[in-house]
């Protein structure tokens, strides 16, 4: 089954072939495991932890090899939090870029760039700001963190922090199977071992514990 978003809002027509196959954001931290993802199934990637200086050959050897680039622009040493950073990224042929940055995500649509939104839910006033930052972002994907948080928001809190990628805590397959059958687009994690997951190879997805009805407040 294709992935779709819960909110109406289709999903990008460039990710909606990504996640087709593998439901699966391997979190690259390091070039260490770039071997383990260039061979496995997952197609996209979110790259962190590399400088400056790294990302210029990183990039561009990814996408000759088929690969969804994004960069964690929060978590590159050297990589100014600025407009000239994210067109440097799309300069080396990046797709996208993350950040839990308002002003980055909304200085990267007019680029041409893929954005993805990462935001810490931790507690209830804190779902409220990201929510409101996501609506006034509008990226194309929010990575929830941590991803068993999903499971405590109500039906219109999920809907809006979608197209959901649910990260954080994610180590099994049945942790990727619980967040699609949440919601979620996918699931990324930096196991390299779930890289290889394939979406007809899930394990059924448990039972949904019943959503809390949403306070007066939310």
């Amino acid at each position: 089954m294709a992935p779709s978003s819960r909110s109406g809002a289709p999903l990008d027509p460039r990710l909606v072939s990504v996640f087709a196959e593998a439901p699966i954001v391997a979190s690259v931290v390091g070039s260490q495991p770039l071997r383990q993802f260039l061979t496995a199934p997952a197609r996209m990637c979110i790259l962190a932890s590399f400088s400056v200086g790294q990302l210029p050959k990183v990039v561009p050897a990814l996408g000759r090899a088929g690969k969804t680039v994004f960069v964690n622009v929060d978590s590159s040493p050297g990589l100014a939090q600025d407009r000239g950073a994210l067109e440097f990224l799309k300069d080396l042929g990046a797709h996208g870029v993350v950040s839990t940055r308002l002003s980055l995500i909304e200085k990267g649509r007019p680029l041409g760039l893929l954005t993805a939104m990462k935001v810490f839910v931790t507690d209830r006033s804190n779902l409220r700001r990201s929510l409101d930052a996501v609506t006034r972002g509008a990226p194309d994907l929010v990575e929830v963190m941590p991803a068993p948080i999903i499971g405590r928001m109500t039906a219109p809190s999920r809907r809006a922090l979608s197209p959901t990628v649910a990260a954080g805590f994610v180590e099994t397959p049945a942790d990727v199977a619980l967040a699609l059958a949440q919601g979620a687009v996918a699931a990324a994690t930096s196991d390299p071992r779930l890289w290889q997951l394939r979406r007809d190879q899930l394990p059924p997805a448990p039972p949904l514990a019943p959503i809390r009805p949403a306070p007066s407040q939310e």
